[in-house]
């Protein structure tokens, strides 16, 4: 089992168990990013985690949009770069960037 289907599995685990869901994946990426486009963070409303998609220098940020989403049931598209203010303040200082678009799962099929 790949990584990704570890954290989709674990997320639908989550899902099935009453939790309500988001999931942020990493869809592009420049120069020196900490994760590759394709990595994924699960997040609850409860606060669990599994996954990453910085290496953890911008996991609380995507997690806070995480909970947004939940909420709002509006997806995001998260961007984080070298010459954005809000890199440098939460900790995406490798001078790469990257974009991260954070959904909420429904458990429906």
């Amino acid at each position: 089992m790949s990584d990704q289907e570890d954290i989709l599995s674990t997320a639908a685990g989550w899902l099935a168990h009453g939790e309500t869901v988001a999931l942020a994946t990493v869809v592009e990426t420049w120069g020196s990013s900490p994760r590759p486009a394709g990595s994924q963070l699960a997040v609850t409303a409860s606060g669990r985690m599994a996954g990453s998609v910085s290496g953890g220098c911008i996991e609380g940020a995507v997690a806070d949009a995480a909970r947004q989403t939940m909420e709002s049931g509006q997806p995001q598209l998260l961007d984080f770069g070298i010459s954005d203010e809000r890199a440098w303040e939460v900790g995406l200082a490798c001078g790469g960037k990257l974009k991260v678009f954070v959904e909420r799962l429904d458990g429906k099929r």
